[in-house]
């Protein structure tokens, strides 16, 4: 995929195709994790059910991932349910889990149409019976896919993965003494990809939200008021923009032009 495959989707003259050709292909974030919020209150705005906040966000849903793959993202992961989520009245978590299985279901043929691979991170084991099948129904049908892997995090929590890597690592019988960074991070759910350089956030509120604790460390972060089933291309355009604006430094000082000896 590249910005041509994505202008050729995109309406001509439309203010999405000016925010695309802004877009240095060579700077794009290599992953991309997204915190969406705001279902819930897109609802009660509207004077609705709150499922009907969750029904809404699929289109958007649909319409991040071809976008991300379009433009030729490596990963892009969303947080669809997280551990605390099972608080939730029961039947809005039973509608969440229908939307889910709905969702695998149809768009399936556009995830292998832009060869999308698809993967679910989390404890998915602790998911029903049905979901799980569905889930495992997708991720074998797309696993030959070369293109954009897309991440899932499902029954996810950021602490509960950092203690499953843990175990995990006990468990392979690695001595405490060899641990380090680097090989803790083979034992994460997201183990052999890169960690997420942009988080975005939905709906204005500012935390994390225990969603990749571990992977995050130095993602820049964009925050939109914007709530999740509002949010379309141009919103993941204008965040990928403000993205390449930045400098990244992981912690260090960028030198001055006088300490580089710069006249």
């Amino acid at each position: 995929m590249s910005l041509e495959q994505l202008l050729a989707w995109i309406p001509p003259g439309s203010p999405d195709e000016a925010l695309a050709r802004q877009v240095n292909v060579e700077q794009l974030p290599a992953h991309i994790a997204i915190i969406m919020d705001g279902n819930g209150r897109w609802a009660a705005q509207r004077h609705l059910p709150r499922v009907e906040g969750h029904r809404a966000g699929i289109d958007s849903v649909r319409d991040v991932v071809e976008t991300s793959a379009r433009l030729g993202i490596q990963v892009l992961t969303l947080y669809a349910f997280s551990v605390e989520n099972w608080k939730r009245p029961r039947t809005e978590v039973n509608v969440l889990m229908s939307l889910l299985k709905r969702y695998i279901r149809l768009e399936l043929s556009t995830l292998l149409k832009n060869n999308i691979r698809f993967r679910v991170i989390g404890r998915a084991e602790e998911l029903a019976p049905d979901v799980q099948q569905e889930l495992e129904h997708g991720i074998r049908k797309t696993e030959g896919n070369t293109g954009m892997l897309f991440n899932i995090a499902l029954n996810y929590g950021g602490r509960a993965e950092i203690v499953d890597a843990a175990r995990r690592a006990m468990a392979s019988g690695i001595d405490p003494a060899t641990l380090d960074e680097a090989k803790f991070s083979e034992y994460l759910y997201t183990a052999g990809q890169p960690d997420p350089d942009l988080l975005i956030r939905t709906s204005g509120e500012m935390r994390v939200s225990n969603f990749l604790l571990w992977q995050i460390a130095y993602a820049e972060i964009w925050v939109t008021d914007t709530l999740w089933p509002d949010f379309r291309r141009r919103d993941l355009l204008t965040a990928i923009l403000d993205y390449q604006k930045r400098d990244r430094r992981y912690g260090g000082i960028k030198p001055s032009p006088v300490a580089l000896g710069a006249k």
